[in-house]
């Protein structure tokens, strides 16, 4: 299987990504589906949701095997988080 390369600069991939998610999909899928992956073909529109980011994705790739496939996790700014976070004072 040859390896996906990228079509486009990173910031024209974030930009189309966010475009997408935030004025087509966001609206769709955000009621039921927090802390779960949505994963979107840049160039076609078409997305997949999942709790897993690899399930999404490769159900989009079965569908589209030449997606350029940018991650959101719904209702989080973030897909991971890295490194430790300390407890809140009340």
């Amino acid at each position: 299987m040859a390896l996906q390369q990228p079509r486009y600069s990173k910031e024209e991939f974030a930009e189309r990504g966010d475009r997408i998610y935030e004025t087509q999909i966001r609206p769709l899928v955000e009621a039921d589906n927090h802390g779960k992956i949505v994963a979107i073909d840049i160039e076609t529109g078409a997305f997949e949701v999942d709790a897993s980011e690899i399930v999404a994705c490769d159900r989009l790739e079965a569908h589209h095997p030449d997606a350029q496939i940018w991650i959101v996790r719904i209702g989080s700014r973030y897909v991971r988080r890295f490194g430790g976070r300390s407890k809140r004072s009340v």
